[in-house]
């Protein structure tokens, strides 16, 4: 891997730059590509405060096409920054998988319905469909409230260096990117929000101002969202591994004009001889329709012609499989064709100062609807990771479990995707004897069996500085090269899996139901834990009727208070917004690096809100008591009983103390007893503040 890099898109472009006016300016972040993982990468920065430029060489945002599909997981990260409700209301909603297959007579018949997804799973029940350029405007809308991101599109990047002598220096501005208007667009193009709105005009950079060709931008970080041909890549020298395949599919965005009688349903399509559909439904009357043309074939060098390739082509193959159904359209949205590749990077970043993510470090086909949810999710690792870096909250050591994190998932992406992709482009069996075809049965078989990847909840990340290990595990099981840096050799942090048997560390934190102590409104748990940018700390506080247990929770607080300067709380949580600011509330209230919640188990009727000490009901002289910091695992009066701790697996008379992460994973979990061990966690991260943040010593007690 390069300490240093020096790249140039055009080699002519330095000649030019001795006639032109050329400004300079600097970020904290430069992210480069505003596709979904680019703007997922702006959002965190934008509610962290991070100063970020955000560039594209595109005019606008996509109009038509691209991706679609938003899994599970996705709107429960959407709804941590508070902006899932536009898309759900929005999309089309896929609650329904069904398996069309040939049967004796040769035509494709009806074998089975099923649930698109794990039910129960998610507090959202399935995955929807909604265009891209309407989620990216989503984004967009969020981002525009605040004033530390600047996002321009017609500019591309022509230079990238990084500066060996800066990049071991904490928060320098090590890498410096020259930038110019992209060819055939004007630079002062307003910005638009891709749903036919009065487009929205930003401030830009000195390279969006027509006196203006180039601008020299230093940046501390650098993140590269510039899709599956990425020019960042390209520039850190970095390669692609992996292989293409011979499967050539077309794609089709229509309203169909069709007799067939699951058209609004997602369907798996197999046809005896003429090859596969996937149709997917789509928001306003429109479906998407992946079909295998099998009748095009690559040459010896793995090339097809595309040229011979028309909409009309997409069309005839998929009324062939479609069989005795009839298929046409009048409008077409959108259209393309590919040949299904699996690729992962060789790595994710340069010195952990310029960062790669989404389609420019992994691509594969687009049918198990994973393009867009990965990329999101690669940021959305990344993205407060950097916040803390660069706000001197966090150490840098932080920026490596990018890659080990995320690399893993890219990894078990490509060989998901190799076995979907096989399934999906084989021809059915035709008898017991048939070697080569795929059976019915293995393909649902396979298909319930990877719900859990797909629907993006089969994510695990192993233990480092910012997940603990299970105290039970030992170095051989959490394995390790000879000589390298296991986790106990690393002096990782550790945890007691054994007091939430039913959720495991390093997974994504499941939401339950619980009840607001004071107001006894309904809450799902995860949906309080917003992307603030900091660590959630949860009080599974157990049964506080008993005077025992409430001596424990009185302890604990104690003990947390003595810690006001090594584990930091924010005191009350104050809704993000471009000020910071609520009813004049100053910014000393979102200081603080974890939120901290409490969950009892006690009858709620035996318990007031003022028994608990004040550290769990933080008291602001200007805004009161946090009535939002108290909750009980109880019977609702309309919406049940959420059993949260059954759910969790904690004992409901002793509880637990659990650390979940700002991207919703779950780092740490120990007894109410062990502060210590919670210290030493983040510790193990924390970079020593010179002064106490905003915290439990300024508790006021009424």
């Amino acid at each position: 891997m390069p300490e240093s890099v020096d790249g140039e898109a055009n080699p002519s472009a330095k000649d030019r730059m001795a006639d032109e006016i050329v400004e300079k300016s600097e970020v904290d972040v430069l992210i480069i590509g505003a596709g979904p993982a680019g703007l997922m990468a702006a959002l965190w920065m934008a509610r962290c405060g991070i100063k970020t430029r955000v560039i594209d060489k595109r005019d606008a945002s996509v109009r038509a096409g691209h991706a679609d599909g938003i899994q599970c997981r996705s709107l429960e990260i959407l709804d941590s920054f508070d902006i899932v409700d536009r898309i759900w209301k929005e999309s089309c909603h896929m609650p329904e998988m069904c398996m069309w297959n040939p049967g004796s007579d040769g035509l494709i018949h009806r074998s089975s319905r099923m649930s698109n997804t794990i039910p129960g799973i998610s507090r959202f029940p399935c995955g929807v469909l909604l265009a891209q350029h309407r989620i990216e405007a989503v984004f967009l809308e969020e981002i525009n409230k605040y004033p530390t991101v600047e996002l321009c599109h017609n500019v591309e990047p022509i230079s990238v260096k990084m500066d060996s002598d800066h990049i071991q220096v904490p928060n320098s501005h090590a890498v410096t990117v020259t930038l110019r208007r992209a060819r055939g667009g004007l630079s002062e193009h307003p910005v638009t929000d891709g749903l036919d709105e009065a487009p929205t005009q930003r401030p830009c950079s000195a390279v969006g101002q027509s006196r203006v060709h180039n601008e020299t931008i230093k940046a501390k970080y650098v993140i590269g969202c510039d899709g599956a041909h990425s020019w960042t890549r390209a520039q850190l020298g970095f390669c692609m591994e992996g292989e293409q395949t011979e499967y050539i599919w077309g794609v089709l965005d229509i309203v169909p004009l069709t007799d067939f009688p699951d058209i609004r349903a997602r369907c798996a399509i197999y046809s005896a001889e003429s090859g596969t559909i996937m149709i997917i439904p789509r928001e306003d009357g429109l479906v998407r329709i992946y079909c295998q043309l099998s009748t095009v074939a690559p040459d010896r060098d793995g090339r097809f012609d595309r040229s011979s390739i028309t909409p009309d082509t997409i069309l005839e193959a998929a009324q062939r499989i479609i069989k005795p159904y009839k298929l046409d359209y009048k409008h077409r949205d959108w259209w393309t064709i590919y040949q299904i590749g699996q690729r992962v990077g060789n790595h994710f970043s340069a010195q952990e100062r310029i960062f790669l993510a989404g389609d420019a470090i992994h691509t594969h086909s687009p049918k198990a609807g994973q393009g867009m949810n990965v990329s999101m999710q690669d940021t959305y690792n990344l993205g407060w990771k950097l916040a803390m870096v660069v706000k001197g909250i966090a150490k840098p050591a932080i920026l490596k479990t990018y890659e080990t994190e995320r690399r893993t998932v890219a990894q078990e992406l490509i060989a998901f995707d190799q076995n979907y992709s096989r399934l999906w482009s084989s021809r059915p069996k035709k008898g017991m004897e048939d070697q080569s075809g795929v059976s019915m049965a293995e393909f649902e078989r396979a298909f319930v069996q990877q719900q859990l990847f797909s629907s993006g909840f089969g994510v695990h990340y192993s233990p480092n500085i910012l997940t603990a290990k299970d105290s039970s595990e030992t170095t051989d099981a959490l394995g390790g090269d000879e000589g390298s840096e296991t986790p106990s050799k690393a002096g990782l942090p550790t945890s007691h899996q054994h007091l939430a048997s039913k959720i495991v560390l390093g997974n994504r934190f499941q939401s339950f139901k619980v009840v607001n102590h004071c107001d006894a409104r309904s809450r799902h748990l995860a949906h309080l834990l917003k992307a603030d940018g900091i660590f959630h700390i949860l009080l599974f506080a157990g049964d506080v009727s008993q005077p025992s247990q409430m001596d424990r929770v009185r302890t604990f607080a104690n003990d947390m208070t003595k810690r006001s300067r090594t584990i930091p709380l924010r005191r009350r949580h104050v809704p993000i917004t471009h000020g910071n600011s609520l009813h004049g509330a100053s910014s000393e209230h979102t200081d603080g690096i974890a939120q901290l919640l409490t969950i009892h188990s006690a009858p709620r009727q035996q318990v007031e809100f003022h028994d608990f000490p004040p550290l769990l009901r933080p008291f602001d002289k200007d805004l009161g008591y946090d009535y939002n910091s108290i909750f009980v695992d109880g019977e609702s009066y309309y919406e049940g009983y959420g059993h949260a701790y059954d759910g969790y697996g904690v004992d409901q008379t002793r509880g637990c103390v659990m650390v979940v992460r700002p991207d919703h994973h779950l780092a740490w979990i120990s007894d109410l007893e062990d502060v210590q061990g919670l210290e030493a966690y983040f510790a193990g991260f924390m970079m020593e503040q010179p002064h106490p943040f905003y915290g439990q010593e300024n508790t006021a007690v009424i």
